[in-house]
């Protein structure tokens, strides 16, 4: 194995197919998306070729602010709600005082089978102003408060982010749990020796040996808040007003509702740099070796 590794022929061969698909599938298309992005194109008639002219005009554009700030708040709310409340219910499951433990496990996962379609139907019932069942809760209880969730400008964002995340937290429950579960035996039994009650001993053991599993989640996370699109388009359309537009709705709506497709790519272009600047960070933020036991 030790001469194969020192081969750089070897080597070339095992990486190059690898290579050339990673190319042809994702770099490749960023290339496309910037170097259409130089050009005003309506999808019929012969491209203009304009320079940065888009770029420039998606700067001086309030509403590519607007979508960048939408953009963070649906991530930031993915971080919270996916990755913290995921990491209680990881914990919750493997400690052997709780019962029903698979059970609980195969629960946590089943939102993520359904088609977001589905999800988002059965959220729009929850969300609905008249007969919304969130709004009964509130009454049930004897609590005057009633709210069309999703005609909000300043709240509608966060409600459809807390779908996203109830739908996909079990992808982040799955990633902890088999991270906590590689976690030797032996080092929560020296802590439990040492006097280390649960807590103590998930602070001290279980969460900084999550480095690596949480860097991941951030990752998953954060560009899934800034690529969000789905979720909008079908319960708001980007609405009230532009209250839940994302970059990645504001590249379909200049592509496909206004037809400038040049400043459509402008756009995911700017997607794309964001992503990347976020996986840049947070590979700083949780920068260190790899753990081992």
């Amino acid at each position: 194995m030790e001469k194969y590794l020192r081969d750089r022929t070897a080597i070339a061969v095992f990486i190059l197919p690898t290579l050339l698909l990673f190319t042809i599938v994702v770099f490749n298309p960023i290339l496309q998306t910037f170097y259409r992005s130089m050009f005003e194109w309506d999808g019929l008639s012969e491209a203009q070729f304009i320079f940065f002219d888009n770029f420039t005009r998606l700067f001086q554009d309030r509403l590519f602010y607007d979508s960048m700030y939408n953009g963070l708040l649906f991530a930031a709310v993915l971080v919270v709600l996916q990755i913290g409340i995921g990491t209680f219910l990881v914990l919750a499951v493997t400690d052997s005082a709780i019962k029903y433990r698979k059970f609980l496990r195969i629960s946590y996962f089943i939102p993520v089978v359904l088609s977001i379609t589905v999800a988002c139907q059965l959220w729009l019932s929850v969300y609905n102003g008249e007969y919304g069942l969130l709004n009964k809760f509130f009454e049930t209880l004897g609590i005057s408060y009633r709210q069309d969730w999703l005609n909000s400008e300043k709240g509608a964002i966060f409600a459809i982010a807390v779908v996203n995340a109830w739908q996909y937290m079990g992808y982040h429950f799955a990633i902890l749990l088999a991270a906590v579960k590689s976690i030797p035996e032996q080092y929560f039994e020296a802590a439990r020796i040492d006097g280390a009650g649960k807590v103590r001993a998930h602070l001290s053991i279980t969460l900084p040996l999550l480095v690596e599993a949480y860097r991941f989640c951030f990752v998953l996370a954060i560009t899934g808040g800034l690529n969000a699109f789905a979720n909008m388009f079908i319960m708001t359309g980007g609405g009230p007003g532009t209250a839940t537009y994302t970059l990645t709705y504001m590249m379909y709506r200049s592509a496909f509702r206004v037809n400038e497709f040049g400043y459509g790519c402008a756009s995911a272009t700017m997607l794309v740099v964001q992503c990347l600047i976020a996986t840049i960070i947070i590979n700083k933020l949780f920068g260190r070796e790899s753990v081992t036991y």
